[in-house]
């Protein structure tokens, strides 16, 4: 049984692009009306909006934070300060001009509201670094904390990329080092391996285009993640290190982070080896110390004290302070092994990674990464490189044998080899795995106002014959009469019209037309168009439930897991109009079998419908004995603007 203690820092976020807005709101909303504004002038811009945004509340500014926030000029901010009479502290920028802030806060007790510029993570903490007379003092109190943080997406969209790099790194060590902190617990290790998770996807994506807004927001996600993190849980070797180096050697912040992780992590990597596989697989990498070395490089960030300006010569004075003063740390602590560490850090070598065998595969996958940096399309290079990690991954965390890949390698061929224009193996695979419905999942949650969408399926053929209102698409085929009154709007409720609506489904024994050779010509799918009120009619027989083809390797793998091969009785659609998206869906009848149990996971509650007994005339007079079926149903398709 695992036991901790969980406190929780209070703080208030907003999150979001355009943000900025609501500064002022948030500022009175902490009871100020008198506020300090702490810029940065590499924001022009930025300052600007805030400023803007202030109005009538700004009535004093200060533009000189500094790095590693020297005493000296937090004293020069707290005289501006004192002579405005200011009430709180808005402060745009990164660590720096946080930092200030937070100095300031120390001092006053004023309420502060942040906007970070780079992804620090310390707007969300109660900790203060400060630097005296050449060294770096830190120190935690709840007024430190900042009442109020407003994240802005757009404020980080033209951070250059080197600085993007380093910062993502500095949030990423935040994480890290709360997985194996003295004080981790449950709620600590989701958020850190969630933000290292993101900022392993985050980071490559951005290389590839440094103005992309979704992964600017999930970077910025992750840094508040970390942030979390490091204002709950102490800190070990590497936030003691880096801030050796840059309090007493004036070392730039973030880059001494992204030099100094895989480091301190390759050191404690004996002492918590569970710890670093979770790492590892949040990265997608096989090793943890070696995969974050790896990364850094492949974004051309720094990876060597030596080009951050360190002198060699203060190597040994840097490991004796690293050791000066007691903190908890997974791995015992000597000056002889931060001097060897240091070292390693300072020449820029890539940490070894405990077995040869998985710091080997390590490089390999990278190699291969590499090998598509070229690539023209970014979203090819992304989606090529997060396959190859995951495969990598997969084949080493379950120590995959040439016996087993060889017979995924057969099992592939043979999937392959029985597709034909009839039959899609792989889509069945896809299917069964509920690859297909996964990705419609994702697909179709974008579109919410929308009638959701399903899989297509094997068995859709393109061109079915087009057929007219009112008509049987049975072909005559046994079954139960099923007459279809459906009704295409967009998502106004108004009637589509002229939108091409195929219909397909298999007969009553579960047989598709295209399985049944003795059939002469398409039977059960056709193709009609609506009228000016958006609507189609037509007969058909009732859908039953069936197998899957399970005959081939796909019903193979069903049988070596026990799983049946049936599908819930279901109707096929698929949807085009003017002006519209494409709509692929099913509407599964109500009571059938397999509907909890769909063996390609494609029933949802909303496309579970009635399809009505009936008995008696029928709305187009049509004489049927006994019992017959209506299906009234109306779909919502989506604008292309959506």
């Amino acid at each position: 049984m695992r036991t901790f203690v969980y406190t929780s820092r209070p703080s208030r976020v907003v999150f979001g692009a355009g943000t900025v807005r609501r500064v002022r709101d948030e500022a009175e909303r902490l009871g100020c009306s008198r506020v300090l504004l702490l810029s940065s002038p590499a924001l022009p811009e930025a300052s600007a909006r805030v400023r803007r945004t202030l109005g009538d509340m700004l009535v004093a500014e200060f533009d000189g934070a500094a790095m590693h926030t020297p005493v000296e000029v937090t004293e020069q901010a707290l005289d501006v300060l004192t002579q405005a009479s200011a009430d709180g502290i808005v402060a745009i920028g990164g660590g720096s001009t946080t930092g200030l802030s937070k100095a300031l806060a120390l001092r006053t007790d004023l309420p502060q509201v942040v906007l970070p510029t780079t992804y620090a993570g310390s707007e969300v903490t109660p900790v203060l670094g400060e630097t005296r007379d050449g060294r770096k003092v830190t120190q935690s109190s709840p007024s430190i904390l900042p009442e109020t943080v407003v994240y802005d997406v757009d404020f980080t969209l033209t951070l250059p990329l080197p600085m993007t790099v380093t910062s993502g790194v500095n949030a990423l060590a935040h994480a890290v080092e709360a997985l194996y902190s003295s004080d981790a617990n449950p709620v600590t290790d989701q958020q850190a391996l969630d933000a290292i998770s993101r900022i392993a996807r985050a980071l490559p994506r951005l290389t590839a285009d440094p103005a992309d807004p979704e992964a600017r927001a999930d970077l910025l996600h992750a840094a508040w993640l970390a942030g979390t993190c490091l204002a709950t849980v102490g800190m070990g070797l590497h936030h003691k290190l880096c801030h050796t180096l840059g309090g007493s050697f004036d070392l730039p912040h973030a880059e001494t982070h992204t030099v100094v992780l895989p480091h301190a992590m390759a050191y404690n990597a004996p002492a918590v080896p569970g710890v670093m596989r979770r790492i590892a697989d949040a990265l997608g990498v096989p090793d943890a110390p070696s995969g974050v070395y790896d990364l850094v490089a492949s974004l051309g960030g720094p990876t060597s004290l030596r080009d951050l300006g360190l002198p060699e010569w203060s190597l040994a004075h840097a490991a004796e302070l690293a050791v000066s003063t007691p903190y908890p740390n997974p791995r015992k602590l000597t000056a002889e092994d931060m001097a060897e560490l240091l070292t390693d850090a300072w020449h820029g070598r890539r940490p070894e990674g405990p077995p040869s065998t998985e710091a080997g595969l390590a490089r390999l996958t990278e190699q291969v990464v590499a090998s598509f940096a070229r690539a023209p399309e970014p979203r090819v290079r992304t989606l090529l490189s997060d396959l190859v990690r995951h495969l990598h991954t997969f084949v080493a965390t379950n120590d995959v044998t040439d016996a087993e890949w060889q017979y995924a390698i057969d099992f592939l061929t043979r999937t392959g080899q029985l597709c034909s224009p009839t039959r899609q193996e792989f889509v069945l695979l896809s299917d069964t795995l509920g690859v297909s419905s996964a990705v419609d999942l994702l697909t179709n949650s974008r579109t919410p106002t929308t009638t959701p969408s399903a899989v297509l399926g094997p068995f859709y053929v393109e061109g079915p014959p087009e057929a007219a209102h009112g008509s049987d698409i049975s072909g005559g085929l046994p079954g139960i009469p099923l007459w279809a009154d459906v009704r295409i709007t967009g998502t106004d409720g108004e009637p589509v019209k002229d939108a091409v609506v195929d219909v397909w489904q298999s007969n009553k024994e579960g047989f598709y037309d295209v399985q049944l050779p003795d059939l002469d010509g398409p039977v059960l799918r056709a193709r009609l168009r609506t009228h000016a009120d958006g609507r189609i009619r037509f007969w058909s027989i009732l859908p039953s439930e069936y197998p899957i083809p399970d005959d081939g390797p796909v019903g193979h793998m069903l049988g070596a897991v026990e799983r049946h091969p049936y599908r819930a009785p279901h109707l096929h659609f698929m949807i085009d109009a003017p002006g519209h998206r494409r709509l692929v869906t099913q509407l599964f009848v109500s009571g059938g079998a397999y509907l909890d149990s769909d063996t390609v996971f494609g029933v949802k509650d909303e496309l579970v419908v009635d399809f009505a007994p009936q008995t008696g005339p029928t709305p187009d007079g049509r004489q049927v004995e006994g019992q017959w079926r209506r299906l009234d149903y109306t779909f919502r398709i989506a604008p292309l603007a959506d």
